[in-house]
């Protein structure tokens, strides 16, 4: 099988996209898009570093926990994890941003790239209290494209039904797997049992 390394030789393969697949991209939060991000407790958005690799990090909250600020604008406050801060210095060395948006239930995601900053600005963090309890910081997009994405993806993995939904006995634990894969001395359980009051303790 030959590798595809250009557009041309994708489009071997690939029909030209049709016109509202192009057209509905409307670079803006329109009041659809609005509602959808109100109704939205989870999203992945993805990043670049300077060495070229993407990263893909989860973000949740209570729905519509992005907000709209306009037309052109969300928020975004930054919760507690682990530090790594990969997403956040990815953004301060390049700023371009994608979001995907999920409702669950929905089969349709939203879409939304954009150019972010950092920012501790007082007013803005404000508005993010949660539990009493200040974002660690609060990722500003500027929207450049948003669109909703078609159905397929959910509806061949059958994301939300019951039958999709796998017994998480037959993996490992989270705490199973640190131990395996650091080779620490101290038992799974232990682990786990750390990582669920980190979840209470530290949540906001």
């Amino acid at each position: 099988m030959s590798d595809l390394t250009t557009e041309a030789d994708l489009r071997t393969v690939y029909k030209q996209p049709g016109g509202g697949a192009v057209g509905k991209d409307i670079a803006q939060i329109d009041a659809h898009f609005a509602h959808f991000i109100s109704l939205s407790p989870f999203l992945c958005m993805g990043t670049m570093g300077e060495n070229g690799l993407c990263d893909v990090s989860p973000r949740g909250g209570e729905p519509g926990f992005v907000r709209v600020m306009d037309a052109r604008t969300l928020a975004m406050p930054d919760r507690p994890g682990n530090n790594r801060l990969d997403s956040l210095v990815n953004i301060t060395r390049n700023p371009g941003v994608g979001l995907l948006f999920f409702v669950p239930g929905f089969e349709d995601t939203l879409r939304v790239n954009g150019v972010a900053r950092v920012t501790t600005e007082p007013e803005l963090m404000g508005r993010f209290s949660a539990d009493g309890k200040l974002p660690r910081s609060v990722v500003l997009i500027d929207v450049k494209e948003a669109y909703l994405h078609c159905v397929k993806a959910i509806k061949r993995a059958g994301l939300w039904t019951q039958e999709a939904h796998v017994d998480r006995a037959i993996f490992p634990t989270a705490g199973q797997v640190y131990r395996d894969q650091l080779k620490l001395e101290i038992p799974g359980e232990a682990i786990d049992a750390s990582l669920a009051q980190d979840a209470r303790d530290n949540l906001y």
